[in-house]
């Protein structure tokens, strides 16, 4: 296999990982409304809920981090090295959703089930948000400038420079805020969907259809926001020999010339809105979350495709259209690629047995009477 079909490949399998994560985020959404539960046993049951899932979500971020350092090593290096107070505030908010779930319900905790419900909250707000800026700012730019000859200065060895605000910039961006708060209002979204068919109790049902009510709305009108702000936004164009010039639309002409990543785009909102909206109509309808969840895969993975693909920089700089990041200048070595396509035949293996312990966890429902006949050291 070529190099340029490699790097085609693992942006292919970066997208799948990235699509996935964003549907995974609907425990964070689930996260965020926990204080707003009525009761401490409905808030048992939605912290046990999301408690089966947790680890999926916070593996699935980690793949994805580690698949971009092995594949794409400069978006790394500049990314999580140029900007990294933007990467530490999220890393730190996993950090903490980690420590919740491992002693909300434990012997001796001092501190009271609040106090990690809290740790909760910062993690269900936080982490949407900030992820969603880091998307957004893929597509609307980042304040860095790119010298690959410093490698070889040892007085200044660090390839990228940024501005003193070092990511901080990108959360203070209204076309990134607009996005990360879609995101947020997104996870929150399927959260409802997800608590909908996951616990079985009627009151909990109700209370999550009248917040589906609220965040849905919300959710598409920030969408369709962002979704035009994408498509008028200015990208970088790189031609075959590596030459990269602003191109206005570029993602618009992007969906038009890559028909298949429209007809995705069109078929995935269907889903997304068909899972919604009759989860909202019909009351004995508990299964939104899955037209919803592939239906928001579906949509990501487009977004993820006319960033990368098609001669698109991926990471586009504001300062310098020449430092801009794309498949073929910041990808690894034709040897590295190749090799770690071998490991990739495994990512099946892994999303079956994913699948297989999803289904076996929620196999049956979560219900107060299971909650109040469990052990506390087996709670969350």
């Amino acid at each position: 296999m070529t190099h340029y079909i490699l790097q085609n490949y693992w942006w292919l399998i970066i997208s799948i990982l990235g699509s996935v994560l964003v549907f995974l985020l609907f425990v964070q959404g689930g996260q965020s409304m926990l204080l707003h539960a009525d009761g401490k046993a409905q808030r048992t049951m939605m912290v046990n809920s999301l408690g089966r899932k947790w680890e999926f979500t916070f593996t699935t971020l980690v793949t994805f981090g580690g698949a971009f350092f092995a594949s794409f090593p400069l978006f790394y290096s500049t990314s999580f090295g140029g900007a990294y107070w933007l990467w530490m505030f999220i890393l730190f908010s996993f950090v903490v959703q980690a420590v919740a779930y491992e002693y909300r319900s434990k012997a001796g905790n001092v501190f009271g089930t609040r106090f990690y419900d809290t740790l909760l909250l910062i993690n269900g707000i936080v982490g949407p948000v900030l992820l969603g800026v880091v998307v957004a700012s893929m597509f609307f730019g980042n304040d860095f400038t790119i010298t690959k000859d410093n490698i070889l200065n040892t007085q200044a060895a660090t390839i990228s420079q940024w501005g003193p605000a070092h990511g901080l910039e990108a959360i203070a961006s209204w076309k990134n805020l607009i996005f990360g708060f879609m995101v947020f209002f997104l996870a929150r979204t399927l959260a409802s969907l997800y608590f909908i068919n996951n616990i079985d109790d009627d009151a909990l049902r109700a209370k999550q259809r009248k917040a589906l009510i609220i965040n849905a709305p919300i959710f598409v009108v920030l969408f369709l926001i962002s979704l035009a702000l994408i498509l008028t936004a200015t990208g970088v164009q790189v031609d075959d020999s590596g030459i990269m010039t602003p191109a206005e639309n570029k993602y618009l002409a992007n969906y038009l010339e890559m028909w298949w990543c429209l007809a995705l785009l069109v078929l995935g909102v269907v889903m997304v809105l068909w899972g919604i909206g009759k989860t909202m109509l019909k009351h004995d309808f508990t299964h939104g979350i899955w037209p919803a969840g592939i239906g928001t895969v579906m949509v990501v993975l487009t977004l993820f495709w006319v960033l990368g693909f098609n001669g698109t920089a991926y990471y586009p700089s504001n300062i310098d259209v020449n430092s801009s990041l794309n498949l073929r200048n910041s990808s690894s070595s034709l040897f590295t690629l190749r090799v770690m396509s071998y490991v990739s035949i495994l990512v099946p293996f892994v999303l079956a047995y994913i699948a297989y312990a999803w289904y076996k966890m929620d196999h049956n429902k979560i219900t107060q009477h299971e909650m109040d006949n469990t052990d506390p050291d087996d709670k969350y």
